[in-house]
């Protein structure tokens, strides 16, 4: 691991904002670090309120996607809610048919399967459109760079609405109305909100036309957290303000089908954390092992003895994937085994028995383990089909841009993205992706780095801190975690390696500077087993970290969750 420590916020700007907000210097400086240094920005951050949000008729063509729903109202026309089969699509067309249905009857859902129609608009998709009589299609969560497939459909009479956040191609598909942020002519002020993001937008447009105000489309917030969670998109911004209600939707009047998720997992206040490793992963197990229906089935249902029944089969289906997942890992790891593969700056991987949905899942464990861009690829009909995932800092959309001419199709964001293409470009695919990415990344990116945002003592963590912390939440990208980290660290003798199969870290730490005024702190290091020796014997230590609570017996004490110790 890389520890970058974050270079230090102008004295002058930490010292104003800590006199305007009576706090200590590090709350001061962590607040100054991520963009905060006014008494007002401040007071949006710890306290955000739903009028932060910007108007939705900021966004390009949203009067013209919000005319056409309206006459598709008025006139009884039939309206296909599509939507791509992970979470982010899912819940997008959940929340738009749910809305809709207030308005109109003349409502139906689409999700194309993963395995038989792939990502985004299908063809099939159209024609069930038009053999069903459907004059309006809105896109959810894709459709930005379906300019044939609109065209299709316009050929046969249906008009599109996209509401997309991908980066678009060189062309815009001829819709009535592209609702994306990140059009280069589109002058919303965000432009990272997600395809459940984006769809609300839409929704709240609808609702000011009808009279409504934001206050009213509050229980809809609680898929638009999840899909904020889920999709990995920064948390600031509009996004933060949507994830905060959404999380407080979730925890005290969630809709009946995420209250039966909830109860599968038998959790009480649920974080962003969770919705992340927790929720997320179930509503996808739906499009992954079997279809992405089975989730918008559970996640528009208002009969609680049927929610339960669609939550524990999709909990089934999670077991799963996870057994899938499990499997796959293990013999993509097998395939990199060889040195070779171990020198290359990238790592892709093939075999065409792997299970479509979850070579995504195990693109990001290899990601973890060997630290490279990574693609994984199976069989997808007659052509191959992969999951691409990247390491921090390095753009893998731009590595595959790169190497277009090998590929059928591709899309996605910097981190992650999908592609196909035919077998016989495999090969010369493969090499071509590494020689893009062994010419364009920073040898450094090759190492995980943790950014820290302060150096502090043991005694500048108390209750006080801890409190204020937690309200730095909900966490994500572009508002993580603080991390910190600490020298001169010493183990109080009673370090062992805790857990099932004895591969966590647990220490109890102490500055002998301070020794005399008897700080001590419990640390956890989850997977730092191997560490144990570092800090036996009362060797001296530095260690990185955020700071956590543990609640035991009905005592509820401070702990260190460990990143690193060196």
């Amino acid at each position: 691991m890389r520890w970058t420590l974050k270079p230090k916020p102008e004295s002058q700007k930490v010292e104003a904002l800590q006199k305007a907000l009576q706090v200590d210097a590090i709350v001061a400086k962590l607040l100054v670090q991520r963009g905060i240094e006014t008494y007002d920005q401040a007071k949006k951050f710890f306290r955000p309120g739903l009028d932060d949000l910007h108007d939705p008729f900021l966004m390009k063509d949203m009067d013209k996607a919000v005319a056409r729903v309206e006459q598709a109202i008025a006139n009884n026309e039939n309206i296909l809610v599509y939507g791509d089969y992970d979470v982010d699509g899912t819940t997008s067309v959940a929340l738009m048919a749910s809305y809709l249905k207030t308005r109109t009857n003349a409502v139906a859902t689409y999700i194309p399967d993963r395995y038989e129609e792939g990502y985004g608009v299908s063809f099939q998709g159209i024609d069930f459109a038009h053999d069903n009589d459907f004059s309006l299609i809105i896109a959810l969560d894709c459709g930005i760079k379906a300019v044939e497939k609109v065209a299709y459909a316009k050929e046969k009479g249906i008009d599109f609405i996209i509401c997309d956040h991908h980066r678009p191609g060189d062309y815009v598909p001829e819709a009535i109305a592209v609702l994306d942020p990140k059009q280069v002519d589109c002058n919303y002020p965000y432009k990272e909100l997600c395809g459940c993001g984006v769809g609300f937008k839409l929704v709240q447009a609808l609702a000011v036309q009808e009279g409504k105000t934001i206050e009213d489309l509050t229980a809809y917030l609680d898929l638009v957290a999840i899909a904020i969670g889920a999709d990995i998109v920064p948390i600031t911004g509009e996004n933060r303000v949507l994830a905060y209600f959404g999380l407080q939707v979730i925890n005290s009047s969630p809709r009946i089908g995420i209250q039966a998720l909830i109860a599968q997992v038998k959790k009480n206040e649920l974080t962003i954390t969770d919705v992340v490793f927790i929720i997320a992963p179930r509503i996808n197990a739906a499009g992954r092992m079997k279809h992405g229906n089975h989730a918008v089935t559970l996640l528009t249902e208002t009969d609680e003895a049927l929610a339960e029944q669609y939550a524990a089969e999709i909990e089934i289906f999670n077991t799963d994937r996870r057994d899938a997942d499990k499997r796959i890992t293990e013999e993509a790891l097998a395939q990199i085994e060889t040195k070779s593969e171990q020198e290359r700056f990238t790592t892709v991987v093939y075999d065409e028995t792997w299970h479509k949905g979850v070579i995504g899942i195990v693109a990001s464990r290899l990601t973890e383990t060997y630290y490279r861009p990574t693609l994984v690829f199976t069989k997808s009909g007659e052509k191959l089909a992969a999951s691409a995932r990247s390491v921090s800092g390095f753009d893998v959309y731009n590595a595959l841009e790169a190497c277009s001419d090998h590929i059928e199709q591709f899309g996605g964001h910097k981190y992650a993205a999908g592609l196909t293409l035919k077998e016989e470009n495999y090969e010369a695919f493969k090499q071509a992706f590494e020689d893009e990415v062994s010419k364009t990344i920073d040898r450094n990116l090759l190492t995980p780095e943790i950014k820290v945002d302060a150096k502090i003592d043991l005694e500048q963590i108390d209750f006080r801190l801890w409190r204020i912390i937690k309200q730095f939440a909900p966490f994500g990208p572009g508002n993580m975690t603080p991390i910190f980290m600490t020298d001169g660290l010493v183990d109080t003798g009673y370090g062992k390696c805790v857990g099932e199969d004895q591969t966590h870290l647990r220490i109890t730490v102490q500055s002998p500077r301070t020794q005399s005024r008897g700080q001590k702190l419990t640390a956890i290091g989850f997977g730092m087993g191997d560490k144990l020796d570092l800090v036996s014997n009362r060797k001296t230590f530095s260690a990185v970290y955020s700071i956590d609570e543990n609640e035991w017996q009905g005592n509820v004490s401070l702990q260190l969750k460990l990143r690193d110790i060196k």
